[in-house]
């Protein structure tokens, strides 16, 4: 972890009119000096269950996973952030303490911006609190449409699922190295290690994927899809 060597300004941020576009010139202002990019190695902890939330955090560049960890130590993979996600937003009002982990998955640049600074805003800034609750409830509604599309799937639909999301939803490529490991996919899906293995293999002895080590290639993605589909 150390801090960003490219920070960016928020009035010339990319993701300003994405994420701030309601905020004034003296607010924006104001976010830049309260904010702060820290890079993260992929592997490194963004922030840890039961950490004190005091930023709002939300992702530049790379991949990071959300996830809890169990009783025995087996962890739950809740979603993958992508670019301009904002992570760790489900529980900023309604918990003091972040309720789940969040780790890099690949190298990361996140931004942090001071919480009271935030809450300010959506004191006096009327139009910035409204796009403020609209994306906590995209959030939600995305996480429980994930939730859903894996939970009503048997194993081989769930596969396909994983594999879709990345290639249409992450890297926009039907090639692509996976970022987590087979393990990490089980957790995401609610299986076994051994079954996603195994089912890799199917798909790939039907040739609907190539694979070699963690890199991906799928070569029919409208039989993947219709695997998705049939769950």
């Amino acid at each position: 972890m150390e801090l960003s060597q490219i920070i960016s300004n928020c009035k010339d941020c990319g993701y300003r009119s994405w994420a701030f576009k309601n905020l004034s010139p003296e607010e924006l202002k104001q976010l830049n000096n309260k904010k702060v990019e820290i890079f993260f190695r992929k592997g490194e902890h963004v922030c840890m269950e039961g950490d004190e939330i005091s930023s709002f955090m939300y992702l530049r560049n790379g991949l990071v996973k959300l996830y809890k960890t169990e009783t025995n130590t087996r962890e739950h993979i809740i979603s993958i952030a992508k670019p301009k996600d904002f992570i760790g937003l489900l529980s900023i009002f309604s918990n003091t303490n972040h309720i789940y982990s969040i780790t890099a998955i690949e190298d990361s640049v996140v931004c942090f911006v001071d919480l009271n600074v935030i809450k300010s805003f959506i004191n006096t800034n009327g139009a910035f609190a409204l796009d403020f609750i609209e994306k906590i409830s995209s959030i939600s509604d995305s996480v429980i449409k994930t939730r859903i599309d894996i939970n009503t799937r048997q194993l081989r639909g769930r596969i396909a699922y994983i594999l879709l999301l990345f290639a249409k939803h992450v890297y926009d490529s039907n090639k692509f190295s996976f970022p987590i490991s087979r393990k990490e996919v089980a957790e995401l899906i609610d299986m076994s290690t051994e079954n996603v293995i195994r089912v890799l293999s199917e798909f790939r002895k039907d040739k609907l994927i190539h694979i070699e080590g963690k890199n991906i290639e799928i070569i029919d993605i409208k039989r993947l899809e219709k695997i998705y589909e049939l769950g």
